[in-house]
């Protein structure tokens, strides 16, 4: 195939497409630089301007091109590839072949107008799905707080003798439709670990217990969450709330951030089983892409995948921090 745009975008993409897995070879590149014919752009070369394109993709036995402009797409290119397209040429954009093969929506290369006409989002907006699956998590929040009673128990007695402190930590984080709410965890750090201010968790966290290093690489401090699953104001799956003071800073260099807040976020979800713990600003754009798949193509099915690979992270204490 051949990719229209040989600018940041395009080389990502070819980048993308030379990887083992991928099904596609890519022969070269158009793009109507006069400063990059005939360059070399990482392993294909700039073969020529998009108004040969007919001629060169009849001369390379390609008949699928990807159009890697997704921004300021000048008119006469928009005719060239509609040209193309009723010539028999199969036109297809970045960011969907980017989500085929990575299972990420591309947030940087992608525009209002991609995410106003590309399939998926259909279960945001159907009212009986989204009401299936707050009976499910009513359900399963409920039977998990009375299964894992014996280890909550166990767990506040190790707490409670470890350090000085409440044995729940409560936060703010922002949830569907940007409402605030509390989140409960069990309290894994000391009492004063905030002391000057909201600081993301590093590697090896000094402000970390014994016992909080346990429960956070087995997960156990996440349990109280359930009874925010169970009262609505949280999923078993979707994406992780983050916190208000985070958030109003994320919002401004990261686009689309805000629409993780069309769903409730969740327990795990599918950037949490995907991506490790996040701790910056550029972590949190790479999550958005998991979390705007996951919107995109929310079902059951998915949800499933999800639990199942959740259990393999908690088995292995991939992630945690």
């Amino acid at each position: 195939m051949l990719i229209i745009g040989a600018g940041r975008c395009g080389t990502a993409l070819s980048h993308l497409l030379g990887a083992e897995f991928s099904p596609y070879r890519v022969v070269g590149f158009l793009d109507d630089d006069p400063a990059k014919q005939e360059k070399v752009m990482g392993s294909p070369k700039v073969l020529g301007p998009t108004e040969r394109f007919k001629e060169i993709a009849s001369k390379m036995r390609v008949n699928t091109a990807i159009l890697a402009i997704t921004h300021d797409r000048p008119s006469g290119l928009v005719r060239r590839v509609l040209e193309a397209r009723l010539n028999g040429m199969s036109i297809m954009e970045m960011p969907t072949v980017y989500e085929v093969l990575t299972k990420r929506v591309p947030v940087e290369h992608i525009c209002d107008h991609w995410l106003l006409f590309t399939d998926g989002f259909y279960l945001v907006s159907k009212e009986y799905m989204q009401k299936v699956k707050r009976l499910v998590d009513f359900v399963l929040s409920a039977l998990l707080l009375m299964g894992t009673l014996p280890i909550t128990v166990l767990s506040a007695l190790a707490i409670r003798f470890d350090s000085p402190g409440p044995l729940f930590f409560k936060q703010e984080r922002v949830g569907k439709n940007g409402l605030v709410f509390v989140l409960w965890k069990f309290r894994s750090m000391r009492q004063d670990a905030e002391q000057n201010g909201a600081v993301w968790a590093e590697e090896i966290d000094s402000r970390v217990t014994r016992v909080g290093k346990w429960i956070r690489l087995l997960r156990i401090d996440e349990i109280p969450q359930l009874y925010n699953v169970f009262r609505g104001e949280m999923s078993l799956i979707g994406p992780r709330p983050e916190r208000p003071e985070f958030i109003q800073e994320l919002e401004k260099q990261i686009p689309y951030y805000g629409i993780r807040h069309s769903v409730r976020p969740g327990i795990t979800g599918w950037a949490q089983v995907n991506y490790r713990y996040g701790a910056s600003v550029e972590d949190a754009l790479r999550k958005l892409e998991y979390d705007l798949y996951y919107i995109k193509n929310m079902s059951l099915l998915l949800d499933f995948k999800i639990i199942l690979k959740t259990i393999g992270v908690v088995l292995f204490g991939q992630g945690a921090r």
